[in-house]
C-alpha cells in the first residue's frame, strides 16, 4: 500500500517540476530574467510553494531553466572547433545557432546574454561556451576571411535580428532564417563575397 501511495506523489512531483522549468523557459526567453516567481507559479498552475520545493533559489531555477540552452550552445561551438577549417567552423555555428533560435522558444539569446548570479551553474555553463568561441574566433581572423573587427556583441545582434522573425509557421521561420544566416555570415567576411542567397520568404509586415 505504501508503494502504491508514493509513486502517484513522485510522478505528481515530476510533472510539476516540469511545468515550473516550461513556464520559466518561455518566460525568461521572452521577457527577460527578472519574471517574478510567483508569476512563474502563476502560469505553471501550481503554488509559489511548489515552486519554492523545487527550487530553493530563484538561481537554482535560472540554472535548471538554462541548462539545456547552455549544453546545446556548448555543443554547437564544440563542433565548430572540431572543424578542420576555422572559418567553416566559424560559419556552422553562426548558421546552427540562428537556425536553432528560430525554431527554439527563443532562448538562446537570452541564455548567451544573461547576467546570470554567479552562483547560477548555468553561469559557468555560459562562461565556458563564451570562451570556446572566443577561440574559435580568433582562429577564424587568422584565416583572413573572418573581419577583424567582429566582436561578440556582433553575434548577439544577429540573434536579436533573427528574434524579430514574426511567421505563423515553423517552416517559414526556417526559411527566414536561413536568409538572414547567409547574411549574416556574408556581412562577418573580411572581404565579402556576393555568393547566392537562400530564396527571400515572404513574411507579414506589422507594426508595432
Amino acid at each position: 500500500m505504501t508503494g502504491e501511495v508514493r509513486q502517484p506523489a513522485r510522478s505528481d512531483a515530476r510533472d510539476n517540476r516540469e511545468r515550473i522549468l516550461a513556464a520559466a523557459r518561455l518566460a525568461f526567453a521572452g521577457e527577460g530574467l527578472d519574471v517574478p516567481i510567483r508569476e512563474i507559479a502563476r502560469r505553471a498552475q501550481v503554488g509559489a510553494a511548489t515552486v519554492y520545493r523545487h527550487f530553493p533559489t530563484k538561481e537554482a531555477l535560472l540554472s535548471a531553466a538554462l541548462a539545456d540552452r547552455m549544453t546545446l550552445c556548448s555543443s554547437v561551438v564544440e563542433e565548430g572547433l572540431a572543424a578542420a577549417d576555422p572559418w567553416d567552423g566559424f560559419c556552422q555555428v553562426v548558421d546552427t545557432l540562428i537556425r536553432v533560435h528560430a525554431v527554439d522558444d527563443r532562448g538562446f539569446s537570452r541564455a548567451v546574454t544573461a547576467r546570470l548570479p554567479a552562483a547560477a551553474g548555468a553561469a559557468a555553463d555560459r562562461d565556458r561556451t563564451l570562451r570556446l568561441f572566443a577561440r574559435l574566433v580568433e582562429r577564424a581572423k587568422k584565416t583572413g576571411f573572418l573581419r577583424a573587427d567582429f566582436e561578440l556583441e556582433d553575434l548577439v545582434f544577429a540573434l536579436m535580428a533573427n528574434e524579430g522573425i514574426r511567421a505563423e509557421s515553423l517552416r517559414t521561420r526556417e526559411a527566414a532564417s536561413r536568409r538572414v544566416a547567409a547574411l549574416m555570415i556574408q556581412s562577418f567576411q573580411a572581404h565579402p563575397v556576393a555568393a547566392p542567397l537562400p530564396p527571400a520568404v515572404r513574411l507579414p509586415l506589422t507594426v508595432r
